[in-house]
């Protein structure tokens, strides 16, 4: 540093050194946050696993998220992946991690750690079949390879990963010998999952059995006890002879114990994750060439010539489908301009994820954000078929923001008021109704499809808890008009589909559903509505007389009448009178 005139006047220093001292400065910053993020990995356990949690997201607010993320993989593979047999136990607790990482920072991560453990597995299980040599290798890598398999299935336990992979998984080593380490690798993916298998896929594990089977009669050597022992936990599996705990692996307390953890998880911290990687093998191999379609916005890794090529006819293209788009929406009555922007951005998104991304980049006022409900359930209405696109943007909102379930509310009292019932709302509300530009769309006649497509979606945010039966409170169930009538019984009906199905409904049939009821799902629903002692009297009331009118003769009778019982039961716990009907 030298002293000019009077002026400090630093030394020059060429750009390939300030380079030099960027990486260095960068260097240290990832060296730091490794050896955080390793501490907190050593210190792992059951009892303190919220509290690290809450240590690794404030490293994602005070770091980039790649460098957490390909950080904490790293660590987690390094250790899971070693020389050694680890205890079942060890393993579950990183993968009921990883899986509470997925809920809170995003499928990003989830996805980005799946196809880094799947690689790395692949590695090593291609290394050990081209290996003849070296038996203390094969020994090791052997390890390696159980202990990641063991992770896999342990995150399919905890909803990180769907059966898709699993089963993939099982494919792939059933198209290879039956060796004896192939073998002992697939019962440990039976022995940790295999019931989850079978309720999430019955018919691809009797594919797989078949696929056992026929590889055994083929084979010309003898076959071995540990190949009979999987053969017959297969078919035992297949035909449900099997108790839980005659295959749950040793971690199998510990899975229970942090699935309570991950559950209550929602409860403390705003979960951006809900549902787990739909991704396949093949997915996963052909990131590269074709995408990462379960990522919005996944890079795409092509020619960059022909990439501007056809981004350019895409962005002329584009220019003339909006253009289409907004001559669509002004004859779809959308009467301003924000109204023709959600409009445009609803019909040209890819999925919801994308739908939401573009309607945030609007920069929406907290008053025009209310539209974007409004004209979701414009449009939802005016599909010929339910299309559960609508409902999927609208749940996505509510874990946005509570103004959108506020403004599903209103919108809700809007239609029924369209419907006849005049009453709803409140005294204040119907005052000021006719001076209040944003009181709704003027629909003049329901139709049955309308009618039924809205009865859905509200049917659909209610069942998952985006909104709940409180929005009902002004609803008199005791004098409803016929048309409410007719929408309340559609509303109701799809409210018990829904809560026994993890996805919307399109068939309305209840044959569609899963075998098993989960009576849990419609009393937590229904408990919901106990504090509110008219709302609660007006439900009984009216369920009850639903199940009258059930036609005995409906093949989907027995289950509406089941349905509507739980819930009547559950309501009439929460009475200090019980009517009696």
């Amino acid at each position: 540093m030298i002293l000019l005139d009077g002026v400090i006047a630093t030394k020059y220093v060429p750009p390939h050194l300030r380079r030099q001292t960027a990486d260095s400065n960068q260097s240290e910053a990832l060296a730091k946050l490794s050896r955080q993020l390793k501490g907190f990995l050593n210190r792992l356990s059951e009892q303190n696993i919220g509290n690290i949690l809450d240590e690794v997201e404030g490293l994602y607010r005070t770091h980039r998220r790649n460098d957490v993320t390909s950080t904490i993989t790293s660590l987690i593979i390094d250790g899971i992946s070693s020389h050694s047999m680890l205890l079942d136990s060890y393993v579950v607790l990183h993968a009921a991690f990883i899986s509470a990482l997925h809920k809170i920072i995003g499928v990003e991560f989830a996805a980005f750690f799946l196809q880094s453990v799947v690689s790395s597995y692949e590695t090593h299980f291609d290394a050990l079949d081209a290996n003849t040599g070296d038996a203390s290798e094969d020994d090791s890598r052997g390890k390696e390879c159980s202990n990641l398999i063991v992770l896999l299935s342990e995150l399919y336990n905890f909803q990180v990963i769907s059966c898709i992979l699993i089963y993939d998984i099982i494919r792939s080593l059933l198209a290879k010998d039956l060796t004896e380490f192939n073998v002992e690798l697939l019962l440990k993916l039976l022995r940790n999952s295999g019931h989850q298998l079978r309720q999430d896929d019955p018919s691809a594990l009797k594919d797989i059995v078949q696929l056992v089977q026929d590889k055994v009669s083929d084979s010309e050597q003898a076959t071995s006890s540990r190949t009979r022992f999987m053969l017959e936990t297969l078919n035992n599996l297949k035909n449900n002879k099997t108790k839980r705990s005659a295959t749950q692996h040793a971690g199998g307390d510990a899975v229970d114990r942090m699935k309570k953890f991950l559950t209550g998880l929602s409860k403390k911290k705003h979960v951006l994750a809900h549902e787990p990687l739909r991704v396949g093998l093949e997915d996963l191999h052909s990131a590269e060439t074709k995408g990462k379609w379960w990522l919005v916005g996944a890079a795409w890794g092509g020619d960059p010539l022909v990439e501007h090529q056809e981004s350019s006819r895409r962005t002329e293209v584009a220019a003339v489908s909006e253009n289409a788009l907004v001559k669509l929406a002004r004859k779809q009555g959308m009467n301003t301009d924000i109204r023709r922007s959600i409009f445009v951005v609803l019909m040209s998104s890819d999925d919801y994820v994308d739908a939401w991304e573009r309607l945030s980049q609007l920069n929406l006022t907290e008053v025009q954000q209310r539209e974007i409900v409004r004209v979701i359930l414009h449009c939802c209405g005016n599909e010929k078929s339910y299309n559960p696109y609508y409902t999927f943007v609208g749940q996505h909102l509510c874990r946005m923001a509570h103004s959108y379930k506020i403004t599903l509310q209103f919108s809700l009292w809007d239609f029924l008021r369209d419907l006849g019932e005049t009453a709803v709302g409140g005294a204040e509300i119907l005052k000021n109704m006719k001076d209040d530009d944003v009181a709704g769309f003027d629909v003049k006649t329901i139709s049955s499809t309308r009618l039924k497509n809205v009865a859905k979606a509200y049917a659909w945010w209610v069942a998952k808890d985006s909104i709940t039966l409180a929005i009902l409170k002004p609803v008199d169930f005791l004098a409803l008009k016929p048309q409410s009538q007719r929408f309340f019984m559609e509303f109701f009906r799809q409210l018990f589909i829904n809560s026994q199905s993890t996805a919307p409904v399109l068939s309305s049939k209840v044959k569609d559903l899963p075998s098993t009821r989960n009576r849990g799902a419609i009393e937590e629903i229904f408990i919901k509505a106990m504090r509110i002692q008219a709302l609660s009297l007006g439900l009984v009331y009216f369920l009850t007389e639903a199940i009258k009118k059930q036609d005995p003769e409906d093949e989907d009778a027995a289950f509406f009448k089941w349905a509507s019982g739980v819930a009547v039961e559950t309501l009439r716990t929460g009475m200090d009178i019980i009517p009696t009907l």
